[in-house]
């Protein structure tokens, strides 16, 4: 499993990357494969706001639909348009090509609160 040392992460297995007041969201490689192939991505549309702990949009593999929920508030400034054709770039790069959303933060406070590698590395492997 791989945990990227310079990100936060949820409790919902999403992370977020936040450069200056932008945080770019996607979900962890223990998500996607836990999910299995990704099949389907639902993201919300450029100029959505966006509130920490509220989905954001949906993730579907063969095995189940699941709820994508936002680490952090704020306003979508970018989304991913390639997963709506290669959703399984979640499975391929889930912390690169398979980015989800961009954000502008309401609050980069917000992302302090996240868990650190170490945590969720703990979260995970209690599964």
């Amino acid at each position: 499993m791989n945990i990227k040392e310079n990100l936060k992460y949820t409790k919902d297995h999403e992370w977020i990357d936040v450069q200056g007041d932008t945080g770019t969201i996607g979900v962890t490689d223990f998500a996607q494969g836990e999910l299995g192939d990704v099949v389907y991505v639902e993201l919300p549309a450029v100029g959505t706001a966006i509130k920490a702990g509220d989905p954001f949009g949906t993730i579907e593999a063969v095995k189940a639909v699941s709820e994508l929920y936002a680490p952090v508030s704020g306003t979508v400034t970018e989304v991913n348009t390639r997963l709506a054709e290669e959703a399984n770039l979640v499975n391929q790069d889930c912390y690169g090509d398979g980015w989800m959303i961009k954000v502008k933060l309401a609050n980069p406070s917000e992302a302090g609160a996240l868990l650190t590698p170490k945590d969720y590395t703990e979260l995970v492997g209690s599964h």
